[in-house]
């Protein structure tokens, strides 16, 4: 079979689940013959890497821990190099890169030496400052050409999928550091709705309504409204 009749036939698939949790198993399932068996998507400010917004993430409790204990939060280099890189890039093409700063380098070294030796990296969609995004992780790893191209489909498949359901079933983890009840009042400021009818509509006081919303802008960084509700789609926390 094809790879571009096996991306069509993933796609056709993914399209009939409605939850993110099977969404994350089918791709789970769909990586692990190529060495890959962990991965993330979601939405990058290239500016601001606060507000990253995770749709999923597939990464084992120990690469979890790995990942805050060792730093890479901060020095990832895969968030780095997406400031020059618009196209899909491994591991390797970014040890291969000799723009990489050492602490890059070092930074998958320390991959490397929790079993990590392969990575691929699939940005799209890239408007301003913003990019879609899935990174798998694996150990053992065959990227042919072709492997190489399947995996870019079904991951931009992925991720266009998930941004429309986390919409209602929630994300990863909180966007932005958004309450449930932040992302509430946003969906309805994204409506025209004023803090009256906010309250109103979600059971809370006129001033809860406000402080809500105020939070939200701070969480986003953002002055008004308009800027608040772009920001938001833009991210994918929410859809008009």
């Amino acid at each position: 079979m094809s790879d571009i009749l096996k991306a069509f036939e993933f796609n056709l698939e993914l399209r009939r689940q409605t939850s993110t949790e099977r969404c994350k198993i089918l791709f789970r399932n769909a990586i692990a013959p190529y060495g890959f068996d962990t991965f993330a998507c979601g939405e990058l400010d290239l500016r601001d890497r606060g507000r990253t917004v995770f749709f999923l993430i597939d990464w084992s409790e120990q690469w979890s821990r790995f990942y805050a204990a060792s730093g890479m939060v901060d020095r990832d280099p895969i968030v780095e190099s997406l400031a020059t890189r618009l196209e899909p890039f491994t591991w390797s093409d970014l040890r291969a890169d000799r723009l990489l700063p050492k602490v890059g380098l070092r930074a998958l070294e320390l991959c490397a030496a929790e079993g990590w030796i392969e990575g691929l990296v699939v940005p799209f969609g890239q408007v301003g400052n913003r990019v879609g995004l899935v990174s798998m992780a694996g150990h053992d790893c065959d990227l042919t050409v072709e492997a190489r191209a399947y995996l870019c489909m079904i991951a931009i498949c992925l991720q266009t999928h998930v941004r429309v359901l986390v919409g209602t079933q929630g994300f990863a983890v909180p966007p932005i550091g958004l309450t449930d009840r932040e992302i509430a009042c946003l969906r309805l400021v994204a409506k025209g709705l004023p803090d009256s009818a906010i309250a109103a509509t979600l059971g809370i006081s006129r001033s809860t309504a406000h402080e809500f919303v105020e939070k939200a802008k701070h969480r986003l960084k953002v002055k008004s409204r308009a800027e608040l509700v772009g920001v938001a789609v833009s991210l994918g926390i929410i859809d008009l």
